[in-house]
């Protein structure tokens, strides 16, 4: 009986903590399910070509927020969408990144948000998203799709790797802006809890906006956190509407139109592992 107990138990034990193959293949429950963390959305209205100016704004938003664990900026937060890229594009390695690692260490928080960088290894342009810790360390992705509506695709090299990074129990997909129109690329396999995207998506295509960021979430049963920006640039006009949208496509916390603002919202681990392990839905998508 006792050798019964303990086959049990540890059969029990394991299930907790891996994926079956074949005919199930997801777990959704941890060891650690009542893991929680807090964001903070920068809404910002990026000023043309002037990193420093934009940089110190978003300090001031920083200050100005609820203490978090993640603050998540638009993309090129520090310059505006830049399709042309000389004379604007940082170094790898540049004031921005180091501007990212400085304010992560100082805020114990990690801080996501894309830069135009040069990429002097092998002298490409890139619409590089970086996700900063506090220890200074960090990992990027490099879009994927880039904008050839808008002429991205110009100078700029897309990347051919998703990235997922693992912070304080949770695991983040990166995405970034254009990306979201593309739900094989942002599938989930088994790898993520949340999509991180950032965006400088115009008013004239909010209502993808609106739709798309509550598309991915559901499909994917994941939390989504959609970072935009307000204000203009020579091409567009942006009314932010950044977003946080539950597993069940429900919105948790949205910034207004036209507004620079910032706003926080709480996931937790829990509830998301309670849905994919009643609904479990993403056993039965496709795989291409």
């Amino acid at each position: 009986m006792r050798d019964t107990f303990v086959h049990i138990f540890s059969f029990l034990k394991n299930f907790c903590i891996k994926k079956f193959a074949h005919s199930v293949h997801s777990v959704y429950f941890c060891t650690n399910d009542k893991i929680e963390m807090k964001i903070t959305i920068l809404q910002t209205d990026i000023q043309w070509g002037d990193p420093k100016k934009n940089a110190d704004n978003a300090l001031k938003m920083i200050t100005e927020a609820e203490p978090s664990d993640l603050y998540v900026l638009p993309e090129m937060w520090s310059t505006g969408f830049a399709t042309n890229p000389m004379g604007i594009a940082e170094p790898d390695g540049g004031d921005s990144l180091e501007w990212m690692k400085e304010k992560a260490d100082q805020f114990n928080a990690a801080i996501c948000g894309s830069i135009s960088i040069f990429n002097r290894s092998d002298g490409t342009y890139r619409n590089r998203q970086y996700f900063v810790t506090p220890d200074g360390e960090y990992q990027y992705y490099d879009k994927h799709h880039l904008f050839r509506y808008g002429g991205e695709d110009t100078f700029y090299e897309a990347g051919l790797d998703r990235t997922v990074v693992h912070y304080k129990g949770f695991r983040f997909l990166l995405v970034t802006c254009y990306d979201l129109r593309f739900p094989l690329w942002v599938r989930y396999h088994d790898d993520y809890d949340a999509i991180i995207v950032v965006a400088n998506w115009p008013q004239s295509r909010q209502n993808a906006w609106q739709i798309l960021t509550r598309a991915r979430a559901i499909e994917n049963q994941c939390f989504l956190i959609g970072c935009n920006r307000v204000g203009s640039d020579e091409s567009c006009q942006y009314i932010g509407r950044s977003v946080v949208v539950s597993p069940k496509g429900h919105t948790i916390a949205q910034a207004i139109s036209n507004k620079q603002q910032f706003i926080t919202a709480d996931i937790q681990l829990e509830s998301l592992n309670r849905l994919r392990g009643k609904f479990r839905v993403l056993e039965e998508r496709d795989r291409f």
